[in-house]
Formats: structure tokens, C-alpha cells, sequence
């Protein structure tokens, strides 16, 4: 590369413990139990078609997938998510990357949330040593290992530490899988390379996570069920750390977008609920139902039958299950979220709602 790039292993990091954070999850954690807003006749209805069609979709083993920006976790809303996958509600939880690490951080140390503004100007927003360093270790030890973005993290809580190879092995590994599985040999010779540069030890590290009852990823990785996580290069503050390794990256996120679009390839008569997130969710989304309808097509079928709720905070009075995609002068046009699954088929509507009260409304609208 000709261009200069930025030296991180000049950056003055910080202790985690050293950070003020705006959310404490013992305090901010919602009851699955807890009253919710009250609903229009309009859009109780709505929840309650949605619960119907998760019903249907579990008779028929049907994907019943939910796609969540970083808020719902934030929100304090990690026992109804978890409570919908332990009852069998839901079969994919997918987020961003910001999901996965406030999720961590609540797991860690049972607060989250730094204080952008403030730790921008002062240079040090994002940069935490033990944000950076476990959750960057943990997907590089998950790439080896084969496994997903959201899984390596999961992993990493429910175990509560990872198992750091011996460097003997891996420079062995890196050698026998040349030639029968090179990404594996290179995915060793980079963990191999971290443990190097940081002088770790081996053996089983042992990273406590006390606040382990939030943490959604964990307890989808005991249930076994996937929660996938859709990073972007730069967007996250593990990017700071220097220990923070694209090929790992690029290696668990592939792996669960992957997954991600074998369940999406199990929708029809499905359900696909789409919540706070304007970017992530539309656009994996797209991606994978179309390489699902390609090989459907190829055996003579098609998913036609599926259901789409795409749920945020912006006002919308437009029907696009009625009246399909708003003119341009029509400011409902400018919804790119709904836009984007308005053209994916099926049935898609729309509901208005602080991501909090959908989730109560729907869990308890369940059970």
C-alpha cells in the first residue's frame, strides 16, 4: 500500500474501569413483565398479527428471525430477547457490531455507553483496553476455530475466558493445513502472530464476565441458536485496539452472514422483524433473499409467503402493505429502511414504536 496509515500502537489506551458510562444494566434492565405504552387500534392489531404469523411459522419450522440495531440492547432489553429465544419465539437474533459490543460490556463489567461528545474531544472515545482486547481476541481465536462473529463473543462470555493454543501447535497447524485448507492455515498463523506480538500465554485465560444473565449473545450460544453479528469496517471502537485484526474480522463475520442467509433461505411462511436499524438490517437482508431465491428458483420454487415488520422511532402514515413504494414527493419515500423491504415480497408493514414497547407488547401479545 503506498499511502501512509495510522500507527495504533502509538494510541495511549485507557483502562476500561477508568471510563464514565451513562448506563448501568441492574438498574436499566426492563421485566419482561413491565407495562408498555398503550397502542393504537391500528397498531395493536398489527402486533398481534405479527404474534399470529410467529405462531404459524413455528408450527411450520419456519425462520423466525429478528434483526435489532445497538439500542434494543442498550434499552435494557436484554430478558425479553432472551426469554423469546428460550420459549421458542424466535430461531435468529442478527446485529451490528455495536450490538455485540454493548452486549459484552454489560456481560463485562455491567455497564455501557461512554460519552461520545466529550470523549471525542478529549481523544479518548473508544479507546478501552479491555473492550478492544478481549472482544478483538476472542474473534481471532473464533476465526481459527471456525466460528461466527456474535458466536466467538458468546463464547467467550458463556465460557467465561478463551483457550489460547499453544504455539508450537499452530506453527504445526499452519503447516499441515497449507495445502487441504488454506484459510484455516492462515487463520492459524494469525493467531499464532497475536500471540506473539502480546505475549500471551497458553492455556485457558480466564476472563470473568459477572453480569453474565444480560448477556443475549451467551445465551444464544447455550441454546444454540444463532446470533449473528453485521460489522462494518471502522464502525465499531475495536477498530482503536491494536490488537483489532481485519482477517478475523472479515473470516466471523462471513461465517455469520452466511448463516445468516440459511435462515433467511427458510422464510417462507416465516416471519423477519426488523428493529432500530436503518442500515445493517435492510441490506444483509437483501443480499441474502436474493442468493435464497436464486437457488430456490434453481429447484423449481420460490419464497413468496413471508412476512416483514419493520419497527423505528420515525413517523410514517403511508400503507405499504396497501398502497406498495410512495412517490418521491411523498416524504415517506425518504424511509430507505422501509424502501429497501417494501421491494423484498411477501408482506412488509410498518410500525411506528420505541423499540421498548414493541418488544414487551409482542413478548406478552405471545405468552
Amino acid at each position: 500500500m503506498p499511502y501512509q496509515k495510522f500507527d495504533r500502537s502509538r494510541l495511549a489506551v485507557q483502562k476500561l474501569e477508568e471510563r464514565k458510562n451513562k448506563i448501568y444494566i441492574e438498574k436499566s434492565h426492563i421485566p419482561v413483565n413491565q407495562t408498555h405504552e398503550h397502542f393504537p387500534e391500528q397498531a395493536s392489531n398489527l402486533i398481534k398479527k405479527t404474534a399470529d404469523r410467529i405462531r404459524l411459522a413455528r408450527d411450520k419450522k419456519r425462520s423466525v428471525i429478528l434483526a435489532f440495531g445497538a439500542h434494543t440492547i442498550k434499552n435494557g432489553m436484554s430478558p425479553t430477547l432472551i426469554a423469546l429465544m428460550e420459549e421458542g419465539w424466535v430461531t435468529h437474533l442478527a446485529t451490528n457490531g455495536a450490538g455485540i459490543i454493548h452486549d459484552w460490556e454489560f456481560a463485562f463489567q455491567g455497564k455501557s455507553s461512554e460519552d461520545v461528545r466529550e470523549n471525542v474531544e478529549n481523544g479518548r472515545f473508544g479507546i478501552w483496553e479491555e473492550t478492544g482486547f478481549f472482544i478483538n481476541l476472542a474473534l481471532i481465536t473464533g476465526a481459527y476455530e471456525g466460528l461466527g462473529y456474535g458466536e466467538s463473543v458468546g463464547k467467550m462470555i458463556s465460557s467465561g475466558g478463551l483457550e489460547i493454543p499453544e504455539l508450537s501447535f499452530l506453527h504445526k497447524e499452519t503447516v499441515r493445513l497449507l495445502d487441504s485448507d488454506p484459510g484455516k492455515a492462515a487463520a492459524a498463523a494469525d493467531l499464532s502472530g497475536t500471540i506473539q506480538q502480546f505475549n500471551l500465554k497458553s492455556g485457558f485465560m480466564t476472563i470473568p464476565h459477572a453480569f453474565k444473565r444480560y448477556s443475549v449473545q451467551a445465551r444464544a450460544y447455550e441454546l444454540k441458536i444463532p446470533f449473528t453479528g453485521h460489522p462494518m469496517i471502522g464502525h465499531d471502537i475495536i477498530y482503536n485496539h491494536p490488537m483489532n485484526h481485519g482477517a478475523a474480522i472479515g473470516r466471523t463475520a462471513l461465517n455469520d452472514f452466511l448463516c445468516f442467509t440459511d435462515s433467511v433461505s427458510n422464510l417462507e411462511y416465516g416471519v423477519y422483524m426488523s428493529v432500530g436499524s436503518a442500515v445493517m438490517s435492510p441490506m444483509i437482508f437483501e443480499k441474502a433473499l436474493s442468493m435464497s431465491q436464486n437457488i430456490m428458483i434453481q429447484e423449481q420454487n420460490h419464497i413468496d409467503n413471508h412476512f416483514i415488520l419493520v419497527v423505528d422511532m420515525a413517523k410514517s402514515d403511508w400503507d405499504w402493505q396497501q398502497n406498495g413504494e410512495p412517490p418521491m414527493d411523498n416524504p415517506a419515500y425518504y424511509l430507505r429502511y422501509c424502501k429497501t423491504f417494501n421491494r423484498m415480497g411477501g408482506e412488509m408493514n410498518y410500525l411506528t414504536s420505541d423499540n421498548r414497547d414493541f418488544l414487551l407488547a409482542l413478548y406478552q401479545e405471545l405468552t
